[in-house]
């Protein structure tokens, strides 16, 4: 995982309450079996409507993706969280969100920026009326930050989450971290036990 301190750029929002990670990336596209490519299936189903956000040349490259309240909802799949990272976005923005999907984003590098309803109201109204608005989440300081309207507000993340954006660890990262502990506890195993 690749560390992140700042994550800064246009937004796209996806105007919509309850996205579950069906609607992120449908079913039929975890079939795949590396974490790569996931981007083209993101809301594919949705992608057929010419009108959707995603096809708004408006919006073309922004990376923070702008979502409605309870983002993320439904089964587990770590899928939908590649989906949205493999597409170009680094951070979502939402009132909030499931929190299985929220720590996927937390172990996968995708930082969840959790606003009030009323500020994700306003971001949302803001971005429609100007795609080129730019957005400032700063990891290490836990903001959200856009200058053009004088906006700027906390968001939670846990002490850990926040180390391990800043340091780029995901879990066998942070297990590496201990490897001369885990080489010293081997190497002073009894030879009878199980090596495999």
């Amino acid at each position: 995982m690749d560390a992140v301190q700042i994550v800064q750029g246009t937004a796209l929002p996806l105007d919509r309450s309850d996205v579950d990670t069906d609607q992120i990336i449908p079913a039929e596209w975890l079939k795949r079996v590396e974490r790569t490519g996931f981007g083209q299936g993101l809301f594919s189903s949705w992608r057929d409507d010419r009108t959707f956000v995603l096809n708004d040349e408006r919006f073309a490259g922004a990376n923070v993706l702008l979502a409605g309240p309870n983002f993320g909802t439904g089964s587990s799949r770590e899928h939908a969280v590649w989906a949205i990272m493999d597409y170009g976005f680094a951070a979502v923005v939402s009132p909030r969100f499931a929190d299985i999907f929220r720590n996927n984003c937390t172990k996968n590098g995708l930082v969840p920026v959790m606003v009030s309803a009323e500020v994700g109201k306003t971001l949302l109204a803001a971005v429609e009326a100007d795609p080129t608005l730019e957005f400032v989440v700063d990891v290490d300081r836990r903001t959200l930050c856009v200058p053009a309207l004088g906006l700027e507000v906390d968001f939670p993340l846990d002490d850990s989450v926040r180390e391990r954006f800043l340091q780029g660890l995901d879990d066998i990262g942070i297990t590496l971290r201990t490897e001369g502990a885990i080489t010293s506890f081997e190497a002073s195993r009894p030879a009878w036990l199980p090596t495999a």
